[in-house]
């Protein structure tokens, strides 16, 4: 086992002995009988969230508020959650940095009251330890270990990073089989950030790409996460060459919008005519600029949602409901959108499920049991979604200045993650 597993195995095992040591509520806890829960009144739910607004690389995940405060607003028009609504504050922009995070969480819960967090969107998440403390459901989208093991704390489309002991979502290689043309033969090289993310990205997808058959003939979490690199071909010219000198049949990259304009770029100069995809562009905003759209033409985004392209009743309403929140606008629609509005909805549900006598105790004890199906994720269960995910998804790809879904929205099942 690495150091780094190690380390987060430790953290989640400390996190559920602190949660074993403060099971017994008291009368000032937010379970106990002689008080409400914090953030819920005869009416309300107050709910608050932290989005990574602004960062360094100009990297905006803005969006995901709205997503959220669209879900929340169709719920209140529908009469709230067992007769309360939402009072949902909006959302503290964490700029992305780990302190920030960690303000953001003592904030919202010490002095707004909060009785959730929805939706928790950045690539950190370092208040994660102070929220399973103070048992506050939080809920966002899986992609940090962080989403693997507490309690308390939900992704919305599972867990997408496991621990050891857990599983692996098979939805990106088992797609990229229908843009390939099988695995058997094929090869790939995956690149990420030099932070926590990147390194489990790379431990993680590592894996799932050889399961399904491919050959993987580099993988490295090298690209620093600082600044988006101003001359590729360190890492070009490594990963070109890694299939015994020649190119590998895909490229995949595990990093932010930024990076993938530069990298695609960089490797598209080399001439090289193989699969580019990536989890993150599928944001019709980035077709706005010529030099954008020129630079992630052709690449193939893994989504762990329905399409936007999609015709079902549940995709029509959500866009319905974003037009509505947006103020009427027909507002391009982005994966950002998605995460809040899907990280809503899952608190929604289980909240609907924990009935009008609303703690965190009855929260917990409802989500213990919760499943539903035919989501925009596909089929949600828990506890099983905080080890695992739900593993559904598609890829679409950028061609010609619109998307197209390459590989349909499908669950897969699921591979041990060693």
């Amino acid at each position: 086992m690495s150091r780094s597993i190690r380390a987060i195995t430790a953290t989640v095992a400390a996190l559920l002995l602190a949660t074993a040591c403060n099971s017994t509520a008291t009368n000032n806890s937010p379970e106990g009988k002689g008080s409400s829960a914090r953030g819920v009144t005869a009416d309300s739910i107050k709910v608050g969230g932290i989005v990574s607004m602004t960062t360094a690389s100009g990297y905006s995940k803005k969006d995901t508020d709205l997503g959220a405060k669209a879900r929340f607003a169709r719920a209140d028009a529908e009469g709230g959650v067992n007769g309360r609504r939402i009072d949902y504050l909006g959302a503290e922009d964490d700029g992305q940095d780990p302190a920030k995070n960690l303000a953001a969480a003592r904030k919202l819960v010490q002095q707004d009251k909060v009785f959730a967090i929805a939706p928790m969107s950045s690539v950190t998440f370092s208040g994660a330890d102070f929220l399973q403390k103070q048992r506050v459901p939080t809920f966002g989208w899986g992609t940090l270990p962080s989403f693997c093991g507490p309690t308390y704390i939900y992704g919305f489309s599972g867990c997408l990073v496991p621990m050891p002991g857990g599983t692996i979502s098979q939805t990106w290689p088992e797609g990229l089989k229908n843009v390939t043309g099988g695995s058997k033969g094929r090869t790939v090289a995956i690149l990420a950030n030099d932070n926590d993310a990147g390194t489990f990205a790379i431990r993680t997808y590592k894996q799932s790409f050889a399961s399904a058959g491919y050959k993987v003939t580099y993988a490295k979490a090298a690209v620093p996460a600082t600044s988006v690199p101003s001359d590729w071909s360190a890492y070009t010219k490594e990963m070109l060459r890694s299939d015994g000198g020649k190119a590998p049949d895909a490229v995949v990259s595990v990093m932010q919008t930024p990076y993938n304009i530069g990298l695609f770029t960089a490797v598209k100069r080399t001439g090289f005519k193989g699969v580019l995809t990536d989890p993150t562009d599928y944001d019709p905003g980035l077709l706005t600029k010529s030099a954008t759209r020129q630079a992630l033409d052709g690449v193939h985004v893994l989504l762990s949602f329905e399409p936007f392209e999609s015709a079902t009743a549940d995709m029509k309403q959500f866009k319905a409901d974003i037009k509505k929140a947006a103020g009427g606008k027909d507002v391009p629609l982005n994966m950002h959108m998605l995460t809040g509005y899907m990280s809503a909805d899952l608190f929604l549900a289980i909240a609907e499920k924990a009935g009008k006598d609303l703690t965190v105790a009855s929260f917990q004890q409802a989500a213990k049991g919760f499943s539903d199906t035919k989501t925009l994720v596909g089929d949600r269960q828990l506890p099983r979604g905080q080890k695992e995910s739900f593993g559904c998804g598609a890829l679409v790809q950028l061609k010609d200045g619109k998307y197209r879904v390459s590989s349909p929205f499908e669950c897969y099942p699921p591979i041990p993650f060693k």
